[in-house]
């Protein structure tokens, strides 16, 4: 088994019990019934032309292992905002990276109570509409589809559910095949994972085959293997209107200093 496999196994597992129908009237309702959260979409289309960067709060990963296990995910969420990032990626599994819902949970909160907001993507491996109104109840913007890990009709509940939370959705994918599946689904957001997550192996050549047969509409993300302003560089000139950085800027002492080279890169 991959490790891909491995880990979606064990999170179909991990819900099991939480897994129940999911009307779009309940989605609707807790939309309209909550605060308002800040456009994870329209983040990643800066007005000045630079480069959207997503800062991922990541303690451990299986491929790097521990990054920051203590860190508190709100002391870096501050960090990140102030240095400027256009969106935060909050990694909410915690067998394989360390995160928790609370930890979305208590940013989102704390950026109501203290602006400005940020928008938030719940990082997780999503299976079911019932994580889509857990990421809505902890103030989320966003989430996750992972297109290889899910058949057609997973990822139609997932990206109905959004919609019907009020949240965007960041397809994403890995090769050809995965692309033709999302723009299928009408993914309006695709994220290049540049780490192949059965091998853990990262190209970011991935990245610059793939993005340019993205259509003009969607909104082009480069994920993983963002470590230098040159890798900024390199995956822009691709087309990519964001990046999403996360070992990278949890292991700098200062992320403010790597989040403004990538930008002006």
């Amino acid at each position: 088994m991959d490790k891909l496999a491995e880990i979606m196994a064990h999170k179909r597992q991990e819900i099991a019990a939480l897994v129940r129908p999911i009307a779009d009237t309940e989605l609707a309702q807790a939309h309209a019934a909550l605060p308002p959260v800040p456009s994870f979409a329209a983040a990643l289309r800066r007005s000045d032309g630079s480069l959207a960067i997503i800062s991922e709060i990541k303690r451990r990963s299986p491929s790097a292992g521990a990054i920051r296990e203590d860190v508190r995910a709100l002391d870096q969420a501050r960090r990140y905002r102030a240095a400027g990032a256009a969106a935060l990626s909050i990694l909410t599994d915690e067998r394989y990276f360390g995160g928790r819902l609370s930890d979305l949970e208590e940013v989102t909160a704390h950026f109501r109570a203290e602006p400005p907001a940020v928008p938030c993507l719940r990082k997780d491996f999503m299976v079911h509409p019932v994580q889509v109104l857990q990421a809505r109840l902890a103030g989320a913007s966003a989430i996750l589809i992972i297109v290889r890990a899910l058949t057609d009709a997973e990822m139609a509940a997932l990206h109905h559910a959004a919609q019907a939370a009020g949240l965007d959705a960041l397809f994403e994918i890995h090769d050809e095949a995965d692309l033709d599946r999302a723009l299928a689904q009408d993914a309006r957001i695709i994220g290049v994972n540049n780490r192949d997550l059965a091998i853990f192996k990262t190209d970011l050549s991935l990245s610059e085959r793939l993005i340019p047969h993205f259509p003009a509409h969607v909104t082009a993300v480069s994920e993983s293997g963002i470590f230098t302003a040159a890798d900024a560089a390199r995956v822009r000139a691709a087309g990519a209107h964001a990046v999403l950085v996360g070992e990278a800027l949890m292991r700098a002492d200062d992320p403010a200093v790597l989040i403004r080279d990538f930008q002006t890169s």
